[in-house]
């Protein structure tokens, strides 16, 4: 089933529309036409209770206004571009920048913040119902190259899943690494830190004092090993030098893909208490593992929370970060007549 209402206007006048998902089976998604912004999900825990598993604000002008990427679509490049620079086929392309020396998320006007087209999809023989995004970067959008039309698919399953297919054709030679930027805390609230996370990941990048990698490493025997079930609060006050530089945790786990070329699981969040689950299967090569850092109580959800580091963590699947500057790195250049895509599919359980 699908809905939409009223949400407010941006001060341009346009009207902005919540639509609403419901698969009829306990999960519930809300998204707005800013960008793309998952407002709500709600999951069910192992008694049937349903509560809200992303960080989000109650007004439209708090995601206008001081939105740190709570539920964003993230393009044209999510995560970071080393001095906001990058030279294709010879020619050198100078971004806008936004994080520190750095460009963030597609730079101060990325697709976050853009307006979205929003249509519902007409319900699937297997009961799934959707939601169709899309958006049109012009030629020279903060000075990324070619004309990108991109599409983003919200699917919920009868089986509790949330599938997004993401797709993009250019108009010239262009770098791409589209990815969401939800904040869960399977708990509906308070730390998300206590919960137990789990990565197939056996290397991960290091990162330099602006957040920029600088090689991929082994995670044994340090604080990013979580081949294995690990609460998030036993492992980020370590004191690592990694952990200090971002503050908490920050980093691309680079997934062991064993030659699989589509879906390979990515990781595993668990809650406890709720018994809520989450399974993250995704065609991409890396995952960023984001410990919520820069919230520091100044910002208030929803429910009235205060939002602290660890109130929620992001679990962004992606290509890597700077990978334009990096031939070591599976690249993110996308060519006429070829199209982007890209799925991931967060499965929702209780245990």
């Amino acid at each position: 089933m699908a809905a939409q209402r009223p949400y407010g206007r941006l001060a341009d006048g346009r009207e902005v529309f919540e639509h609403a998902l419901d698969n009829g089976h306990g999960l519930h998604l809300r998204a707005i036409n800013l960008g793309g912004i998952v407002t709500e999900l709600h999951v069910p825990d192992r008694h049937g209770r349903s509560a809200n598993v992303v960080l989000g604000f109650d007004a439209l002008d708090d995601y206008v206004l001081r939105n740190p990427n709570f539920g964003t679509l993230v393009g044209r490049y999510g995560n970071r571009i080393a001095g906001g620079r990058f030279v294709l086929d010879g020619e050198a392309r100078q971004l806008p920048l936004n994080d520190g020396s750095n460009t963030l998320h597609g730079g101060p006007q990325g697709f976050g913040k853009r307006w979205w087209t929003i249509e519902p999809v007409p319900a699937a023989a297997d009961g799934s119902v959707a939601l169709e995004l899309s958006l049109t970067s012009d030629d020279g959008d903060a000075n990324f190259p070619g004309r990108l039309d991109v599409s983003v698919r919200y699917t919920l399953t009868p089986a509790n899943a949330w599938r997004i297919d993401y797709r993009a054709v250019t108009s010239r030679p262009t770098v791409v690494n589209l990815t969401h930027h939800g904040y869960y805390n399977l708990a509906g609230g308070g730390s998300a830190l206590d919960q137990v996370l789990t990565l197939n990941a056996s290397r991960f990048l290091e990162i330099d004092a602006q957040l920029i990698p600088t090689r991929i490493a082994p995670v044994d025997d340090t604080p990013f090993d979580f081949r294995q079930p690990r609460r998030i609060v036993d492992r980020i006050r370590d004191g690592a030098p990694q952990l200090l530089a971002a503050r908490g945790y920050d980093h691309c786990f680079v997934l062991d893909r064993s030659g699989v070329q589509g879906l390979v699981h990515a990781a595993r969040l668990a809650d406890p208490a709720s018994g809520r689950v989450m399974d993250i299967a995704t065609t991409e090569p890396g995952l960023q593992f984001y410990s919520g850092n820069s919230l520091d109580g100044r910002l208030r959800g929803v429910s009235g929370q205060a939002y602290r580091q660890g109130d929620g963590i992001c679990l962004e699947t992606q290509h890597f970060p700077d990978a334009p500057n990096r031939t070591d790195f599976p690249s993110t250049v996308l060519r006429p007549g070829r199209t982007f895509q890209s799925t991931t599919v967060h499965q929702f359980s209780t245990a």
